[in-house]
């Protein structure tokens, strides 16, 4: 996942910590707008699309939540992560409610952060490509039609699919010769991430195989622990 130029709004009140914290994340190629508290951090927020949000928990004028509170009133997709020196249960609690993603507490490990970073905006940008509204799709020598579950080969007779395997074969043709990860179809699909749902996917993912075979180009690669890939081999680099 490419992280240059994904736009990161930082508000933290400590000088200090605040600047370095901007220069480390900008070291890793992300867009850093530092504001140094919560109300300025909300003008800047209003001023620009942000990928990403890091607010401090105690800053004076405006704390972390009321701010988070305020972003989440004009933006709900936005993620959000808190950063505070108090690990309070209560504290986690009441981040979680206003809609945080993610929380760290101070000190901690900039790796950590940055793993949380690119995993949020990772997810996002997969949920939003599931969310597309994209229904037609050529995989080597088929093509779907996602809309009326018909999957044809060679402009042959076409296959009506069952609504899951056309769920499925939707999400994996969105990730043509990338990974679809395999959490993404659970909860997407079937609503649930278990063993049961799991096994089940298995089974689609067997059918799917069947009726992908008529092309040799074309084949559903399981990466281990991972997810699948759809893999149409003569667009991949060898």
């Amino acid at each position: 996942m490419e992280t240059e130029n994904k736009k990161i709004l930082l508000v933290e009140d400590d000088p200090n910590f605040g600047t370095i914290l901007k220069d480390y994340l900008v070291m890793n190629d992300y867009n850093v707008t530092h504001a140094k508290n919560g109300m300025e951090g909300f003008e800047k927020f209003k001023k620009d699309n942000f990928d990403l949000c890091i607010l401090d928990v105690m800053m004076p004028y405006k704390d972390g939540f009321t701010l988070a509170k305020e972003i989440r009133e004009k933006n709900k997709e936005v993620p959000i992560i808190f950063l505070t020196a108090k690990a309070l249960k209560e504290d986690v609690m009441r981040g979680y409610k206003v809609g945080a993603d993610d929380y760290l507490n101070k000190p901690f490990d900039s790796e950590v952060l940055l793993m949380k970073i690119k995993a949020i905006i990772q997810r996002k940008a997969t949920d939003t490509l599931a969310d597309s509204k994209e229904f037609e799709f050529k995989v080597g020598n088929f093509f779907l039609n996602s809309r009326l579950r018909f999957l044809t080969y060679n402009k042959g007779n076409p296959i009506k699919l069952s609504p899951k395997e056309n769920d499925l074969l939707r999400l994996l043709a969105l990730h043509k010769n990338d990974l679809m990860p395999r959490e993404l179809a659970l909860t997407k699909i079937w609503r649930d991430d278990n063993y049961f749902t799991s096994r089940s996917m298995d089974v689609y993912i067997a059918k799917l195989r069947k009726y992908l075979s008529q092309d040799d180009d074309v084949e559903i690669v399981n990466i281990h622990g991972e997810g699948f890939r759809l893999v149409v081999k003569s667009e991949v680099d060898h």
